[in-house]
């Protein structure tokens, strides 16, 4: 597969509803768009084996014991405590290969598993740290992929929140921290941190990747096309710039004022 034709997929998978989302292949299709001409077939395997290894462990265990024992006891899965800005932890690819990652593209493989097992689970847009619910008899629980799938408590989730500058009554709030959210949102989580990354290292055609893999993931939503554009401009590729910026334009009906300004001080630089 090249970088064409993993646009192809994920132009694709952008234009099916939420329910039908292919997170596994369009996480793969992501990891190739980055860099290409490499097999993905680890990456099915590894999610097959998660599946079998989930489904065995399920007839005997609870589904929070048996997703992180067959998934970080099995499998070695875990975050990477050592090299966190390491950009193979945001590659499935890769992180099939090191057993080691982020926790949202861990989250992949355990999304997936569940599916496949039949297991509600869903990825959590935390602040600062991605989460898995998991819906069990007793309620639900969240589960941290980077820590070995360990539940976290409320008390644990409450300092969390609060680390990252939430106020005390929004902190508590853990019903509302919780919601879950789409696949798709949780792989345009994990293109979002590989934007910020690319950016705040000043690698621009790596962060344009990335903005534009969202703007595939989710055509109706006109920041994407934003980030290209400044990625663009950091690249001094203007012309290209200005294109991203009328694409968001035209996304959001014009109302981005933003957006507006930020196309007529490029145009002002191209003349």
């Amino acid at each position: 597969m090249d970088r064409e034709e993993a646009e192809t997929i994920l132009a694709a998978a952008g234009g099916v509803a939420d329910s039908e989302f292919p997170l596994l292949e369009a996480a793969i299709a992501c990891a190739i768009h980055e860099t290409p001409a490499r097999d993905p077939k680890p990456v099915r395997e590894l999610a097959d084996t998660a599946v079998a290894r989930l489904a065995e462990r399920l007839k005997h265990e609870s589904p929070e014991e048996a997703i992180a024992e067959a998934m970080a006891g099995d499998l070695g899965l875990s975050g990477d405590l050592f090299t966190l800005d390491d950009p193979d932890n945001a590659d499935v690819i890769a992180m099939a290969a090191r057993r080691r990652g982020l926790a949202v593209t861990i989250g992949v493989f355990y999304l997936h598993a569940a599916r496949r097992c039949g297991l509600t689970l869903q990825g959590v847009d935390f602040p600062g740290h991605f989460l898995l619910r998991i819906e069990t008899p007793e309620g639900p629980l969240a589960l941290d992929p980077f820590s070995e799938g360990r539940v976290v408590l409320p008390s644990e989730l409450t300092r969390r929140a609060l680390h990252t500058g939430l106020t005390p009554n929004v902190a508590d709030r853990l019903d509302r921290l919780m919601t879950p959210v789409s696949d798709r949102a949780v792989l345009l989580r994990l293109q979002n941190i590989v934007f910020a990354s690319a950016s705040a290292s000043g690698d621009y055609a790596r962060a344009e990747r990335a903005a534009l893999r969202r703007a595939l993931l989710d055509p109706l939503d006109h920041r994407p096309w934003l980030d290209v554009a400044a990625a663009r401009e950091g690249q001094g590729a203007l012309a290209g710039a200005l294109e991203a910026l009328q694409r968001a334009t035209a996304l959001d009906g014009g109302a981005a004022l933003a957006a507006r300004a930020q196309r007529e001080r490029v145009r002002l630089r191209l003349n």
